[in-house]
């Protein structure tokens, strides 16, 4: 049974930085392209980050380019997103999704595994 879980969501003020983590089971990790998703109230959820199964190759969303990184440990079989210079609209619900594929996407309906998501809130 396959379980992303992603931790390290909370309340921020605006500037900020927090680092999420997503822990994957119960899948061979290294053979994923892994990928953060994000869901605010009322909107669809949107792309914004992926990275391939080595970790060499990123892909980022415009809004989140050149603050937000993403990077993976395959050892611990865990992908991380490091934001920073976190804004009011960076607020939602975080998601970490699991893509058996060779190119990276941002199409979420690509994506094979889904975790439940972790909140983050960004105060002006």
């Amino acid at each position: 049974q396959v379980q992303l879980v992603e931790s390290g969501g909370g309340l921020v003020q605006a500037g900020g930085s927090l680092r999420l983590s997503c822990a994957a089971s119960g899948l061979t990790f290294s053979n994923y392209n892994m990928g953060w998703f994000r869901q605010a109230p009322g909107k669809e959820r949107e792309f914004v980050a992926a990275i391939s199964r080595s970790g060499d190759n990123t892909y980022y969303a415009d809004s989140v380019k050149g603050r937000f990184t993403i990077s993976r440990d395959n050892a611990k079989n865990t992908v991380y997103l490091q934001m920073s210079t976190l804004k009011p609209e960076d607020t939602a619900v975080y998601y970490c999704a699991a893509d058996y594929a060779i190119s990276l996407t941002p199409q979420r309906n690509r994506y094979n595994y889904w975790g439940q998501g972790t909140q983050v809130t960004v105060s002006s």
